[in-house]
């Protein structure tokens, strides 16, 4: 099978392209035929060495996939041949991933792709889809009728949980940078839309709320001035975080519990599949309604995964600005 490897950490230069064997389905497992691959900030710091996995050599890439399935593993029985299937959760934790044509998956993390749901579209919101339940409804257990601000709003995750948040009958405030993006994220369902480069975040939340504040903080970049964050919080708010490997800023405690705020934190790939299944019943549910839309900002056919690793790497690092959405890699494409 074609498929984008590596044999060591590094730039995305270190991403060949060639033949490796068709890997057969092990106990559990199904063999997906992959029509569809999205690209993770994630999948570049693993490839970078920047966070430490277990790598098997070589090694593919990549989180997402869509597909079909193509061939079931001894033990395995949620689906059969035929089937189209999503999933997240490869290329992690010593898994290989799905960069390639064929990819053998633990049927755990696979889920049914919706009829009339797209494997592009049911690709890229796979990772990003599920981290954004994770924060909105496992972490801060949102209830209708609150009100969610979300730092980052065409942001991978962040275009996810605004759209969760309208699905789920919250309010939902976010911020942007250019006035594209607040056409976008008002399109997206958001309610309020702040300019972070020139408005006063935490004015504008006031304001959006009526001097209330927000009953949760979805913090989808590296956390820097939590006085901010609390500022701009309702009593009893909550605020989640999940980005930010490096991050170290003040924590306010005094504001902090005088309002009776709690901060949840966590990592997707830490947290097991029968509770990211939860996750991708809604997902499924909300593709099929068309209340959850993937933004696609870029297609690369899989011999290019070098350079979809680089369109990644220059946005999330370097803030580059040249991409809105998520990178789609077609291995048949």
């Amino acid at each position: 099978m074609k498929a984008a490897f590596l044999e060591a950490t590094g730039g995305p230069e270190v991403l060949q392209f060639g033949d490796l064997p068709t890997p057969d389905p092990k106990p559990g497992e199904v063999r997906v035929k992959v029509l569809a691959a999205s690209v993770n900030p994630i999948d570049t710091y693993i490839r970078a060495g920047l966070v430490k996995m277990p790598l098997p050599k070589p090694f593919v890439p990549g989180c997402d996939l869509a597909g079909v399935v193509e061939a079931v593993g001894p033990g395995a029985n949620r689906y059969k041949a035929g089937d189209r299937v999503w999933g997240s959760n490869q290329g992690l934790l010593g898994r290989q991933g799905t960069f390639a044509e064929f990819a053998c998956v633990e049927e755990k993390w696979l889920y049914p792709t919706p009829a009339g749901v797209a494997d592009e579209r049911a690709a890229a919101t796979a990772l990003v889809g599920i981290t954004a339940h994770l924060g909105l409804f496992n972490c801060a257990k949102l209830r209708a009728g609150e009100t969610v601000f979300v730092n980052g709003g065409t942001g991978g995750v962040g275009m996810m949980v605004v759209q969760m948040a309208k699905a789920a009958g919250a309010r939902v405030v976010t911020t942007v940078g250019s006035d594209e993006k607040a056409a976008l994220a008002r399109e997206l369902g958001a309610d309020a839309v702040v300019n972070y480069k020139t408005e006063d975040v935490v004015a504008r939340v006031k304001e959006a709320t009526g001097g209330a504040g927000t009953n949760v903080w979805y913090e989808t970049q590296p956390p820097a001035d939590l006085d901010k964050t609390i500022e701009a919080m309702a009593p009893r708010g909550r605020v989640v975080v999940m980005a930010g490997r490096a991050a170290r800023p003040a924590f306010p405690n005094g504001p902090f519990y005088v309002k009776g705020l709690s901060l949840h934190g966590f990592a997707m790939f830490n947290l097991p599949a029968d509770e990211q299944r939860v996750c991708a019943d809604d997902i499924n549910r909300w593709l099929a309604e068309r209340k959850l839309r993937a933004v696609i900002g870029a297609r690369f056919p899989l011999a290019e995964a070098a350079a979809a690793h680089r369109l990644q790497e220059v946005n999330t690092l370097k803030k580059a600005g040249t991409l809105t959405g998520k990178i789609v890699v077609l291995p048949t494409g």
